[in-house]
């Protein structure tokens, strides 16, 4: 369940957010949506795949975080073991929202369901004793920026890939150490073969659109696919 509100100092101003990381917190997923515009940075830790939402009939794109629902090898214990986290995790449990005004300027909202509001005094502030918001509200008000810009802008992205042809269905099997299988299914990637016949007009076209980047970035983000299992095997008690 989820009960957003618009922040306000007027509302809000005593508020104070967990920001351990953990289960119990709501990290326990799988995957968690990243965009074009943060590949360079996700890449580095794990594996970008794409997904098509038949709900609104275009692809999404997913931080791969384990092999089974619910399943986050990344935490350990209050900790993410990694290096950077997407977008999208890192700016809970607040998002943008928008009026029924295409040019009234985004608003900030947070889920006053989430377990990361914190009752007990112990969390860190939102606003400051004068209402105004704290160095930790600004980080989250300018990552919400960058997500929501980057949002704004995968349209055309996932545009060029199926302009291209450049998706292609993805299924891994996942043998484990200790006899049991993982299996991924329901995943499209980048189509290498596919991206090494395009022309030089097709390639200048894709890098004059700021697109080439994002597609060498998400390819290369595979590799960390046998550093997944690696991770999963340990969580086993193997290796």
């Amino acid at each position: 369940m989820t009960a957003h509100a618009i922040l306000t100092a007027e509302e809000h101003g005593d508020l104070r957010i967990r920001t351990a990381r953990g289960a119990a917190l709501g990290d326990a997923i799988m995957a968690a949506l990243v965009v074009p515009a943060e590949f360079r940075a996700v890449q580095g830790e794990y594996p970008i795949l794409f997904r098509l939402d038949q709900a609104r009939e275009g692809f999404t794109a997913l931080a791969l975080f384990g092999f089974e629902s619910g399943e986050n090898l990344f935490l350990r214990g209050q900790e993410w073991d990694a290096t950077c986290r997407p977008l999208s995790v890192d700016i809970q449990p607040f998002l943008i929202g928008r009026s029924e005004d295409p040019d009234a300027p985004a608003q900030v909202h947070i889920d006053m369901d989430s377990p990361r509001i914190d009752n007990a005094g112990e969390g860190i502030r939102v606003f400051d004793e004068h209402g105004r918001p704290t160095p930790y509200l600004e980080a989250i008000a300018e990552k919400l920026g960058a997500l929501d810009e980057g949002y704004r802008a995968a349209p055309a992205f996932f545009a060029a890939l199926r302009r291209y042809d450049l998706l292609e269905p993805f299924t891994l099997q996942v043998a484990l150490e200790d006899g049991s299988t993982n299996r991924l299914v329901g995943f499209h990637v980048i189509d290498e073969d596919k991206l090494r016949t395009l022309d030089g007009t097709a390639l200048g076209a894709l890098h004059a659109e700021g697109h080439l980047m994002p597609i060498f970035m998400a390819l290369a983000s595979l590799s960390n696919l046998s550093a997944l299992i690696a991770r999963k095997n340990r969580a086993l008690g193997h290796g």
